[in-house]
């Protein structure tokens, strides 16, 4: 009883899941020397503007100049909004490198790519509900690829910190180390773990999940005095007067409905019609493997799936399986059609991930081909307390696509250019 639901938390070390006792494998992260950070969701607003300043949490925070960018997991062209101001932003460093496996869209609009091994490329060690994993690389890296610790290893080298970076040790000395982590955990809540290579040789080892605890908030209820909760006045507070101090426009002490930028209830859905809601995709992982079978397969003449109700597919004069062009003033991509009832007029749906693959790649407002619907939605913050990306908010109209389609030229290799080693 009580305490709502949340999804999500259990993949970043069990957040939500206190009952398991166990944390995931890893080390800490170290000191970061600089004080300064912007919200991630505000990276295209830096590049575009630096020495300007935004609100963020009570802080009112400086954008940097940044000159070099070094991106290392995910894909900013695949979470980010509004890619054609994303594409003019990219423009304004000096330098910018990724370390990537693949040769995806942030792979394309860098600098220098530095090639990274896949998981079937190293060895690592695996998570979940308290199993434990071992993850042996299945083939040496291809190429000249290296894993992400090799990499860093080879930077820190360059910059006489080898030994402050890897402490002396390998990948499979820190793949020791982490374990012996768990293996110290287990043993606080009464459970042996077996030695590094015993786990290593078995490849698993799973502890029994302790019982489930209390219903959340049960003490609290039991007696807030003796069991206050984790905020100002030790009790669930509709009202926030630290928020409330920070005088924002946007967003009061308090929970208020406040009118979105874009929704069928503005002037602007005269123009654009349609609201477009996007979804996680169940061909994938996020953007990971679009070029994987699994997700080619689900396309549509090549294009990303996009449902769309009946009533609203005939008044444009749409059916199952055309190509349709999307579009508002911040930009147009192409997917295939699903006529289907099972969402309500006015609204269209289409899955997040799909490789951005722009006409003419580098021109600013160019269609993309594949069907990523961050080439329309809007990049400004939810509010100046959090500066996150605002999802679920955009208006567009939807049109059959005239003439030849275009080909899918995001899934082909890159140019290469063949080389003896020394």
């Amino acid at each position: 009883v009580g305490g709502g639901m949340g999804f999500g938390y259990g993949s970043v070390h069990a957040y939500g899941m206190d009952f398991m006792r166990l944390r995931g494998p890893g080390y800490g992260p170290g000191k970061n020397p600089r004080k300064e950070f912007i919200p991630v969701a505000r990276i295209a607003d830096a590049l575009l503007n630096p020495g300007a300043t935004v609100d963020y949490n009570g802080l009112k925070l400086t954008y940097p100049d940044l000159r070099t960018i070094y991106w290392v997991g995910g894909n900013p062209f695949h979470h980010h909004q509004d890619l054609n101001k994303l594409v003019r932003a990219w423009r304004e460093p000096e330098t910018i490198i990724v370390n990537e496996p693949f040769w995806t869209s942030a792979a394309r609009h860098a600098d220098i790519v530095l090639p990274t091994a896949t998981p079937l490329e190293r060895d690592d060690i695996a998570f979940g509900e308290g199993h434990f994993m071992a993850i042996r690389k299945a083939i040496a890296p291809v190429g000249e690829s290296r894993t992400d610790y090799e990499i860093f290893a080879a930077l820190a080298a360059k910059m006489g910190l080898a030994e402050q970076f890897t402490e002396g040790r390998d990948t499979f000395d820190w793949l020791r180390v982490i374990y012996a982590g768990i293996a110290e955990q287990a043993t606080k809540v009464g459970h042996a773990m077996p030695s590094f290579e015993e786990f290593w040789a078995a490849g698993i080892v799973s502890l029994p999940m302790p019982p489930r605890p209390e219903p959340l908030f049960a003490s609290f209820r039991a007696d807030p005095e003796k069991n206050p909760l984790n905020t100002p006045t030790g009790k669930v507070e509709l009202f926030s007067a630290t928020i409330d101090g920070f005088k924002y426009d946007d967003c009061p002490g308090h929970p208020v409905w406040q009118e979105p930028k874009e929704w069928l209830g503005s002037a602007l859905a005269k123009k654009f019609p349609i609201h477009l809601i996007t979804n996680q995709p169940t061909t994938r992982l996020h953007s990971q493997y679009d070029n994987g079978a699994t997700s080619t397969a689900s396309k549509i003449k090549g294009r990303e799936p996009l449902r769309m109700h009946p009533e609203d597919a005939a008044a444009r004069g749409l059916k199952d399986g055309d190509v349709v062009r999307v579009f508002n003033d911040r930009g147009a991509f192409l997917a295939g059609l699903i006529v289907t009832d099972n969402l309500r007029p006015r609204v269209a749906q289409i899955a997040t991930g799909a490789w951005y693959d722009p006409l003419e790649p580098g021109v600013i407002g160019t269609l993309d081909v594949h069907g990523n619907p961050n080439v329309v939605t809007p990049d400004h913050g939810t509010s100046k307390l959090a500066q996150a990306p605002s999802a679920l908010s955009t208006l567009v109209e939807i049109e059959k696509f005239a003439g030849a389609l275009p080909p899918i030229k995001v899934f082909d290799s890159p140019p290469t250019e063949l080389r003896s080693k020394p």
